[in-house]
């Protein structure tokens, strides 16, 4: 066992037992280093990571290589879901450096912490015009004992460069029509109208930029923005990356047209999905939106969450394929025998014709990933529903992915706000009860009494590693949509102790910019600092649109203002790059319809009347509009102060830019209100 068998990253445990002498990132490392003279090798990685299992077993379990490491370097092995800050650091020199990144990242580092060479994977044996692992090794080490001044010559270029890497921030103005419409045309320009979604292969789910696309055509009437959302959507609901018998997605399709998945399934992305798709049912009433929402929601309570009530991070996309070896996507594929092994034959052929199982097979070695192809008749309910709930149970019995117990607080936040959302909808209140479980989690492990966050825990115990701006945000996102579905102010106020840490230790008081570390946090090489959407919404964007809806639920000008300012990015990048700023553009929509403020008052808040408008509210289209439910004289929310009954029966309040329609008790009316026009 090395220095990670008292770690509580499952991904740092995984190579606890490896012969390599590895270390978790700490100063005491460092230390070493410069003890020693010798250099740093950083790998990192994440649990369910595949190409990071193939280099550990061909490299890090080999006695000769993990020798060679242990003589010439000083190991560090981080998880980058604990570490979102070292890995945004050096990942950003690794794609400065080499034009791409990707994981697992390897870098090597002065004793001083400064970069100086970079890749990614790296094989055992030379391939491809790739050097082998060990070629790097031992050229590291050359270079190291015989070039030192020059090695560190470069390092500090490298550091001096990424110091002075600026961001277009685009000033503190807010995007208007303007820019909302460039950034639209730029995504139809992007889009694929035989496949759904935006540009090539590997095709990544664009959750955010659906969102954007939702609430542009609520405010704008858009039939273009709802199609290309529509459509994406139901592309992806029929492809291979949605797990036609379990639900949930898969990381993303390495082919175009959605038929091959990177099977691992993370938490961010199943929480994201969940909400766009239960938005595009708000929206249109789309059956197979409503069953891939709710069926993505239980997919997550079913199997990712944990004993202690929060979500965990990913199941991996390796499996025992039941021969003793591990491979990608073993646990989902099927051929046309194992169909009929569970099935029959008479079924098997049915299920084959219904979810595009074929002989030559659509994977590896004539294996098939479930789909759900247009069908030419019509097949009988029932017995799809049989076949479906069989071959659940066939597959039951394989040898399940690993999955990663580590719970993220800002992942959590993703998956609260969409469950609590799906369960107000669909009227499904244990979905809503496990949004509560998992945020009682976070406030009773994660913040201390100073309202500070740690990023993770695992089995109950808190992680030593601070939370990052995106924790920060996504929780007091999750906490202000539990707050708007369950009537309970406690949430409200806890999203506010969340936002006044944003405000105080990650907001730029000059330029109105934000950090992705506080103020107060470790000094790396540089402050990491990235505004745009990729696997989840940025801490930038994520942090915009929490500090709007609170303002909007409180009044508070200070959160309202920050919240703006920081849209000045979405001005920017908008126009040019929406596909990776479509939270951004998201919050935008929202800024320029109000976003409306809506307070429901009832005699209680369970009384028949107070939960039709209640519901009625939360299902407006309105961009962002934020939602108070409550008793009149009520001070759980102040939107609700001075808000009476109206003529002794619940009421509706809308109000938008300091000025409120007439209080109505008609739901047609709020709903019209809320349409997210005007």
């Amino acid at each position: 066992m090395n220095r990670l068998a008292h770690e509580t990253s499952p991904y740092l445990l995984q190579h606890a037992d490896n012969p390599v002498d590895w270390w978790p990132w700490s100063a005491e490392a460092f230390d070493e280093a410069r003890k020693t003279g010798r250099p740093v090798l950083l790998s990192v990685g994440y649990s369910s990571c595949h190409w990071c299992h193939v280099m550990a077993h061909e490299s890090f379990e080999d006695e000769g290589t993990a020798g060679f490491m242990n003589d010439h370097f000083v190991n560090i092995k981080v998880d980058r879901e604990e570490r979102p800050d070292v890995d945004a650091v050096y990942m950003e020199a690794v794609q400065a450096a080499t034009g791409q990144g990707g994981w697992p990242m390897t870098v090597f580092l002065t004793p001083d912490a400064e970069p100086f060479y970079f890749g990614t994977y790296f094989p055992p044996a030379a391939r491809h015009g790739m050097p082998s692992f060990r070629q790097v090794l031992e050229g590291v080490r050359v270079a190291w004992a015989d070039r030192r001044d020059e090695v560190a010559e470069v390092a500090g270029k490298i550091v001096r460069d990424l110091s002075q890497r600026e961001i277009n921030y685009g000033g503190t103005e807010i995007p208007g029509e303007e820019e909302l419409a460039q950034a639209l045309l730029g995504l139809t320009r992007e889009y694929d109208p035989q496949r759904g979604g935006f540009g090539g292969a590997p095709k990544f789910p664009p959750s955010m930029v659906i969102e954007f696309l939702l609430r542009h055509h609520a405010r704008t009437g858009s039939e273009g923005a709802l199609q290309m959302a529509s459509d994406t959507c139901e592309r992806m609901a029929r492809g291979g990356i949605y797990d036609q018998l379990g639900g949930g997605f898969a990381r993303y399709s390495v082919d175009r047209d959605w038929v091959v998945p990177h099977f691992e399934k993370m938490l961010y992305d199943n929480a994201l999905l969940c909400r766009v798709y239960a938005h595009l049912w708000r929206t249109t009433g789309s059956e197979l939106a409503r069953r891939v929402a709710l069926e993505t929601a239980d997919f997550m309570v079913r199997e990712l969450r944990t004993n202690e009530g929060g979500f965990a991070s990913a199941l991996d996309a390796d499996s025992d394929d039941g021969t003793g070896n591990h491979v990608e996507g073993a646990y989902y594929v099927w051929t046309p025998h194992q169909l009929a092994e569970v099935l029959g034959d008479e079924d098997a052929e049915l299920a084959a014709q219904y979810f595009g199982v074929t002989e030559e097979g659509t994977f590896e070695h004539g294996q098939s990933v479930l789909q759900l192809p247009q069908q030419d008749g019509l097949l009988d309910a029932g017995k799809v529903a049989s076949i479906r709930e069989r071959l659940l149970g066939g597959r039951a019995g394989r040898p399940a992915p690993g999955r990663d117990d580590k719970v993220v607080a800002a992942w959590n936040g993703l998956a609260i706000a969409a469950l609590a959302e799906t369960g107000a909808y669909f009227d499904r209140p244990d979905l809503v009860e496990a949004a509560v479980g998992a945020a009682d989690l976070l406030v009773r492990l994660h913040l201390d009494e100073h309202a500070r966050l740690a990023r993770t825990s695992k089995d109950g115990q808190v992680g030593a590693n601070a939370g990052v701006l995106e924790d920060y945000a996504d929780v007091a996102e999750g906490f202000l949509a539990l707050a708007s579905v369950t009537g309970e102010g406690v949430w409200l106020e806890f999203a506010g102790f969340l936002l006044d840490h944003v405000l105080a230790r990650f907001v730029d008081q000059e330029s109105g910019s934000l950090y992705d570390t506080g103020a107060d946090a470790e000094r790396l090489i540089r402050r990491p600092q990235d505004p745009t959407d990729n696997a989840t919404p940025s801490g930038w964007t994520a942090a915009a649109g929490a500090l709007l809806s609170y303002a909007a639920q409180t009044g508070a000008e200070p959160h309202r203002t920050a919240a703006e300012r920081a849209l000045g990015v979405v001005k920017a990048l908008g126009p040019r790059v929406p596909r990776f700023i479509g939270w951004g553009l998201a919050v935008a929509e929202a800024v320029l319809d109000g976003p409306k403020e809506v307070a429901i008052v009832g005699p209680a808040i369970d009384e028949e009347g107070t939960k039709a408008l209640h519901r009625t509210a939360l299902l407006g289209t309105s961009p962002g509009a934020v939602v108070a439910v409550g008793t009149p004289g009520s001070d759980e929310f102040p939107l609700l102060a001075e808000r009476p009954l109206v003529d002794g029966r619940p009421a509706a309040y809308v109000c938008r830019h300091f000025a409120c329609d007439a209080p109505t008790t008609d739901h047609d009316r709020l709903r019209a209100a809320l349409a997210g026009r005007g």
